[in-house]
């Protein structure tokens, strides 16, 4: 679950979605961010505009009944007399008795009104409660300064109230844009991804032999040139590929063809040279050389295409399978003494094959192709290896095991992945030997025929060869 958990996660669809989503978010949030600020701003400016023009009005129209310097009485009707009510009007260290005292203006904003000939103004949040303060220096009609300071207090609660709202609403649309940016980013992602798919699909097809498998092209965009890249390529690949397949059946087929016209002479030639063989003890002594060098080479090819013939039969797909019921043991027993390869005991020193074959093992097998890979596995191993020639039986669960090994310089690494391929050779400085170079391919083919299949392995101290064949066929298995 994990794993599935972390393919998709790791997938292009999430991956989109978070860079939409993402998108989307930023966006919404900076909109509604913006739009925050500016309400915020276009609130705030109006109450303050709205409060320094009217406490400005105010002043102006009271201060020609204002005698200066001014007494405290004049202070305090200055102060009644200007809206909102609760002013304070300051002159040096006289201040007015009725609204504010001095001590609740900020001190920043006294300094400043001190110093300066304009309005001056500060919000502060007292304990939370959002306040405004405007401070102004009074000036006389000609521009003179009256020394004269006018300070007034007003409430944002409103507009604090008012802020907080807009706030709430930022949020609430960020919040919402989340399922819709998911949303779009789903159906945007499966737009893209579908055609990817579909090429994952086909490929995948593709990969398994499908070489008619093509898709349709639609719109002109980049995927669509992709889906016509991948139609055109595997166009070629199919033309490609059926050119080679029609080369290599005419291949086989010229071997096949080839090897079967050669039966008929290489019987005769066969003939032939075992009557030589029998008088070359007769023949002069250059003569016989020649009879038995022929009588070689003609016994080799009649081997090399026998081999060809059983390779033709596997690749058209013709290779019957005779299965009977057979004491294993006693059939690798008559392959060995066939060929003389008598097996000695165990202890012998002087055996070139020593078995270990154990009576009362059975299976259902083909006795002619059994007969065919034991001389091969045996025939290879006294071939390119060295004596003892080790051949163990043994039964393994449902199946049967037959290990050949050797004590010769094993399997070259190199060489080694390849060794069952036709015409391998473990030592490529050798240019001839006595077998086709078919036989190991043969075998394996007769093994995989059965059902099984033979494994090559090095020892340290030689090669082994493991043949592992079914007991029972499978489809009987399966019944």
């Amino acid at each position: 679950m994990i794993r599935q958990v972390r393919s998709w996660l790791a997938g292009l669809r999430p991956r989109l979605v978070a860079a939409f989503a993402v998108i989307m978010i930023l966006g919404a949030t900076a909109a509604a961010g913006a739009s925050y600020v500016s309400a915020r701003n276009a609130i705030l400016k109006g109450i303050q505009d709205q409060t320094m023009l009217k406490l400005r009005d105010q002043i102006v129209a009271y201060l020609p009944t204002v005698s200066l310097p001014p007494s405290q009485a004049t202070l305090d009707a200055f102060a009644s007399a200007l809206k909102p009510s609760g002013a304070l009007v300051v002159y040096h260290d006289l201040y007015s008795s009725s609204g504010m005292s001095p001590d609740q203006v900020p001190a920043e904003l006294r300094q400043a009104v001190t110093t300066s000939t304009y309005t001056q103004f500060q919000r502060v949040d007292a304990h939370g409660f959002p306040l405004f303060f405007v401070g102004i220096p009074v000036q006389s009609a000609t521009g003179s300064t009256t020394g004269l300071e006018v300070y007034a207090m007003a409430s944002l609660d409103q507009q604090q109230a008012a802020i907080d709202e807009l706030a709430r609403q930022a949020w609430l649309v960020s919040a919402l844009a989340l399922p819709f940016a998911v949303g779009v980013a789903l159906l945007a992602a499966r737009q893209v991804l579908r055609p990817v798919r579909a090429l994952n699909t086909a490929a995948d097809q593709l990969g398994r032999g499908r070489l008619d498998v093509r898709l349709r092209a639609k719109g002109s965009d980049e995927l669509a040139q992709l889906v016509t890249t991948f139609n055109h390529t595997a166009a070629e690949l199919e033309r490609t590929v059926g050119t080679l397949r029609a080369m290599e059946a005419d291949a086989r087929r010229f071997v096949a063809d080839v090897s079967h016209e050669l039966r008929t002479p290489l019987a005769a030639m066969n003939a032939v040279t075992d009557v030589l063989d029998e008088d070359a003890g007769q023949l002069p002594a250059d003569t016989a050389v020649a009879a038995r060098l022929v009588s070689a080479e003609t016994k080799r090819l009649t081997r090399l295409v026998q081999d060809l013939i059983e390779i033709s039969r596997f690749d058209a797909g013709r290779a019957e399978l005779r299965r009977e019921e057979l004491d294993v043991a006693a059939a690798v027993t008559d392959t060995l003494a066939a060929r003389g390869w008598e097996p000695g005991s165990e202890n012998s020193t002087d055996a070139a094959v020593v078995a270990d074959l154990p009576p009362g093992i059975t299976a259902a097998l083909d006795r002619r192709r059994l007969d065919i890979v034991v001389a091969n596995l045996v025939g290879n191993a006294l071939r390119h290896g060295a004596p003892p020639v080790e051949v163990v039986l043994r039964a393994e669960g449902g199946d049967v095991v037959l290990a050949v090994t050797d004590h010769g310089p094993g399997i070259p690494a190199e060489v080694l992945p390849r060794i069952f391929d036709r015409f391998a050779k473990a030592d490529t400085a050798r240019a001839r030997s006595e077998g086709s170079g078919l036989g190991l391919s043969i075998a394996r083919e007769n093994a995989r025929l059965h059902g099984g299949d033979i494994v090559a392995a090095n020892t340290g101290t030689g090669a082994r060869f493991e043949l592992r064949l079914p007991r029972v066929a499978r489809s009987e298995e399966a019944r």
